[in-house]
């Protein structure tokens, strides 16, 4: 959702929802890597129902990733998605769901959003490329040094849109995924797979939600049962929060701000290409070779809890002596409501509200304060009570003008701030002295130990005066420098004129130049002037800001019930680039009634027209891109060459407003009506609608009634019996190209083998279908069990909460591993530093040494091969028995060496010797839903261990054909 920094916002306020992944990793014996098994209890403590993947948040760092070298080809992209998808599994584990969900075609109040980003990255790229021709430019000529400039084809992310070959392509990549997966991957075998790829219309988040809503209102839901939706999107707090399930997890990326990136003209570390000089690298160390790589590290993950944000919300929005019965379901609703002012995807956040200053504290202040005059809550199951919507409205829109003023304070102390920041950074000016002795800084870890100070009296003043001693040597360097810059030595006289210096140009600044804002919020007659220069009208011109009020309330009203009833119009979106002001939000009651019947999607290639700028027109059919360039089209003013950015108040130009034409649907589709004709067979199948497939192995109770649907050749719909797939229902089709078991699965990445053995099945799959009146419920559903408390007492005073530590796993009593000063003395002793790079070496690692452990050189299985197939299925325990003539796995030489990180917090043991309980307990679990037959219990929770997982390693590429982008 575009609300810049509201995760950074709600992890400070609310700390305690994030907790860190534990993840186990894959083990390697002599070269040979040995995947995890996924059907073992989960290494976090917390045994989690159904995994939904929002792709798009995949398929984008897969892609063209920013921390590490890019991809080559579209093979090697493929195979990057498959890895991240393995990892999350590993760390996730599901028992019952893996929801896959691309982006199809979104609504049009979506598509403007998209619009706005493709034709920016676009035009980022241009000037990129122009910036980079001007800066080689000027370094030649000072007489720098620059690598020979590489002629290579720059990755067009903007293929990862619905109807290109690209989308096309990686839905049949899946597809051979999925079926490799259950085939061959013991943790898949009873899982449900459901793939939603990019000709199924709609948002991949809020298919995910469809699919949750549509299953909650079926009987035999089970409504314990643990979600876990990944994603990076700020929206998927709100809606996971909308569904009102009592277990309900987010895990995503950590983020890590400032990550280093290479210059884009030398390719060194350490500046930006504005900065560049054109220096040749000196040599740095040893491993000179690595030192201006891209450091690569692996991603972590985190866990969100909604559960303990539920928990922090109950206390914030108590409300006492209220005139109506209190529900804390529909607060919540109401806080989600108003999380909408200060952004999302689909409207422009009101210029009152901004979330670095508190916007939706300000909110909910004025929420709990004004309840009492409302007479109810703002929202009901997706529908907006706008009368009292407008009693908060105004309530902002009294406080407007201070809030505008007390911004611009506030920015003028930020500048003046970094302005004597500056000046200290570049007089060299420290602090006035450096402590030492007994208050020294010490480092970490570190052995010695400073005396304690016998007189502190004398060290105080020992302390200043060499501090004195420091700033006068300082001082005496600066005036030094000074002369010098001036052409001036200590041994002749000056006169007043050259004492003076040269006064800088205005280019010599250290100084932004900042763009020149017209509004002037913080003045007097700043509605006047928003409006003339946002709208190009009057102030006075009522009626114009009147459609401006409606056309957002009808926008508020579309974006809530998106979010709790699914898409409401497919056509409706806000019609201008700016929001109004709180304080126009008056007589709003009436404003809206509802909403257009019976709206349809765009096809997949008539939303890449209406998205696409025409540089990236080479993935439409030729007479289609025509219409982008040709000077003659009816429709070349909506892809113009060049366009503004207002920046709107801010800094950067990622965070100002796109002036982009908006698409007139009528006169779009009268220009693509003359040229559907040419489209080929091909195409015409990637401008269809698709459907979702489900996939199965066989050994899943489900696959027998789906294969008796394709031997009896039934084109009829079938519902799924509830009984046979956990409680989920829903309407299943034949696939016009089904995948059936041993049936051969050809492998579309040259670089993978085929699935010979295949054992999965697929099938068309639509979601349980209800009337266009229907309404869901916003409602904890019976039989529910809400999760145990989590916060303590302590936890809600800031004061109280002393140096935050990361939580690992969902144990809170897990026991962290930790090493104080003698254990780093011991480790010294016994690990000489003259043995080279080793267990704690800062050099890389040696062959007998794998993640900070030793393993012993016995040789593993002679027939294990990595891959996971038909012959190598079986556990580990047989496998080595049968081979090695070993009744267990071989040990390492010497378990002393890492017998003290059994008890760690990532110690695997550890984890395992606490989990069965809780592990047992989830397997009976679910009372008031479905329960597993008795018989098929053990194989769908925790069965037998057969093979290994996911991480499996791939073979050595051949050289593809597909897309090189490193030609």
């Amino acid at each position: 959702m575009g609300v810049p920094a509201f995760f950074r916002w709600l992890s400070r306020k609310y700390p305690s929802i994030i907790v860190h992944c534990l993840e186990e990793k894959a083990k390697e014996y002599n070269g040979i890597k040995i995947p995890v098994d996924t059907s073992k209890p989960n290494p976090n403590e917390v045994e989690l129902d159904n995994l939904y993947l929002d792709m798009n948040g995949i398929i984008h760092p897969c892609t063209h990733p920013e921390d590490k070298p890019a991809p080559k080809n579209e093979d090697e992209m493929m195979v990057a998605i498959f890895e991240y998808i393995d990892r999350l599994f590993n760390i996730v584990r599901p028992r019952r769901v893996l929801y896959m969900a691309i982006d199809g075609v979104a609504p049009r109040a979506k598509m403007n959003q998209q619009r706005s980003r493709r034709f920016r990255a676009s035009k980022e790229g241009v000037e990129l490329v122009e910036e980079k021709e001007k800066m080689r430019e000027e370094v030649i000529q000072r007489g720098g040094y620059l690598p020979p400039d590489e002629i290579k084809e720059r990755f067009d992310s903007n293929c990862i849109t619905p109807g290109t070959e690209f989308m096309d392509n990686l839905a049949k990549c899946l597809r051979y995924y999925v079926a490799d997966r259950l085939t061959n991957d013991p943790g898949w075998s009873n899982i449900t797979v459901f793939l939603s790829d990019a000709s199924v219309p709609g948002e991949g988040e809020h298919k995910i939600m469809d699919f949750i809503r549509r299953q909650r209102a079926q009987p035999n839901h089970d409504p314990n049962t643990h979600h876990c939706l990944c994603g990076a999107d700020a929206d998927l707090i709100m809606l996971g929060l909308a569904t009102h399930e009592p277990n309900f997890t987010i895990i995503r990326e950590e983020f890590k701000p400032n990550k280093p990136r290479p210059c884009a003209l030398c390719g060194q570390m350490g500046h930006e290409i504005k900065d560049c000089q054109g220096l040749a690298r000196e040599k740095q160390g040893e491993h000179d070779e690595f030192a201006d790589t891209i450091p690569v590290s692996e991603q972590e993950f985190i866990f969100i809890r909604l559960s303990v944000l539920r928990e922090y919300l109950e206390r914030e929005l108590t409300m006492a002596s209220l005139p109506f019965p209190y529900d804390f379901e529909r607060s919540v609703d109401d806080w989600v409501f108003m999380c909408f002012f200060v952004g999302n995807d689909f409207l422009p956040h009101l210029p009152s509200l901004e979330i670095r200053e508190g916007a939706i504290d300000r909110l909910v202040g004025i929420y709990k304060d004004v309840v009492h005059k409302t007479g109810g809550y703002l929202t009901e199951n997706g529908f907006v009570n706008l009368e009292r919507v407008e009693l908060i409205m105004q309530a902002v829109g009294v406080a407007e003008d201070n809030i505008f003023k007390k911004r611009k304070e506030d920015e003028e102390g930020f500048k003046r701030r970094m302005k004597e920041k500056k000046k200290r950074m570049k007089g060299g000016q420290g602090p006035a002295f450096v402590p030492y002795g007994q208050f020294a800084p010490q480092a970490l870890g570190g052995r010695g130990r400073s005396m304690p100070v016998q007189n502190a009296r004398q060290s105080a003043y020992e302390m200043r005066m060499q501090g004195n001693r420091d700033n006068r040597n300082q001082e005496a360097a600066q005036s030094l420098r000074a002369m010098m810059r001036n052409g001036k030595t200590s041994a002749g006289p000056s006169d007043d004129v050259n004492s003076r210096g040269v006064k800088r140009k205005a280019e010599d600044s250290d100084e932004e130049p900042e763009p020149e804002d017209n509004v002037r919020l913080w003045e007097d007659g700043w509605k006047q002037r928003y409006y003339k220069t946002k709208f190009d009208v009057d102030e006075t011109d009522d009626e114009f800001r009147k459609k401006v009020v409606m056309s957002y309330v009808e926008g508020l009203c579309w974006v809530l019930r998106y979010y709790y009833q699914g898409c409401a119009s497919w056509k409706w979106y806000f019609p201008f680039h700016y929001a109004p002001f709180a304080s126009d939000f008056k007589d709003i009651k009436g404003m809206f009634s509802d909403f257009e019947k019976d709206t349809k999607p765009f096809k997949p290639l008539e939303q890449l027209m209406g998205v696409f700028p025409a540089a990236s027109g080479n993935f439409l059919p030729t007479s289609w891109r025509a219409l982008m360039t040709d000077p003659e089209s009816s429709i070349i003013d909506f892809y113009p060459d060049d366009f503004a950015i207002d920046l709107n108040g801010k800094k950067y130009a990622w965070q100002g407003v796109a002036l982009l034409p908006f698409v007139d649907e009528r006169r779009l589709r009268a220009a693509l009506d003359d040229v559907y004709p040419d489209l080929t067979e091909e195409e015409n199948r990637r401008n269809s609608l698709g459907s979702d497939v489900v996939f199965v192995g066989k050994s899943h109770p489900l696959c027998d009634f789906i294969r008796e649907l394709y031997l009896a050749e039934s084109h009829e719909v079938t519902e799924i019996p509830a009984e046979l797939c956990h409680g989920i229902q829903g309407i299943l089709n034949l696939d016009d190209d089904p995948i059936l078991p041993d049936k051969p699965v050809q492998s579309p990445i040259p670089m993978l083998r085929d699935n010979t053995s295949n054992s999965a099945i697929g099938i068309k799959f639509k979601d349980p279908q209800y009337e266009a009146s229907y309404v869901f419920r916003a409602v904890v559903l019976p039989g529910a069990k809400m999760p145990n408390k989590v916060l303590k007492p302590g936890d809600w005073e800031q004061s109280n909460r002393g140096p935050w530590r990361p939580q690992l796993g969902f144990n809170p009593n897990r026991q962290q591993a930790h090493l104080d000063q003698s254990g780093f003395r011991k480790l010294n002793h016994h690990v000489g530093r003259n043995q080279g790079p080793g267990l704690f070496g800062s050099g890389p690692p040696r062959g007998g040494h794998h993640g900070g452990r030793q393993y012993s050189n016995a040789p593993p299985p002679r027939n294990y091969q990595g891959n996971y197939g038909s012959s190598q299925r079986g556990n580990y325990s047989s496998q080595y028995s049968s081979q090695s003539g070993m009744s267990q796995p071989p040990r390492a030489a010497n378990p002393s060496q890492y017998s003290w990180n059994q008890q760690g917090a990532h110690g695997w043991n550890r984890s395992v010797q606490s989990q069965p309980a809780a592990y047992q307990q989830n397997q009976q679990r679910g009372q008031g839903g479905w329960r597993p037959p008795h018989n098929q219990q053990g194989s769908m929770r925790g069965g037998p261990q057969q093979g290994g997982n996911s991480g499996q390693g791939y073979s050595l590429p051949p050289p593809s054909r597909r897309y090189d982008w490193n030609p």
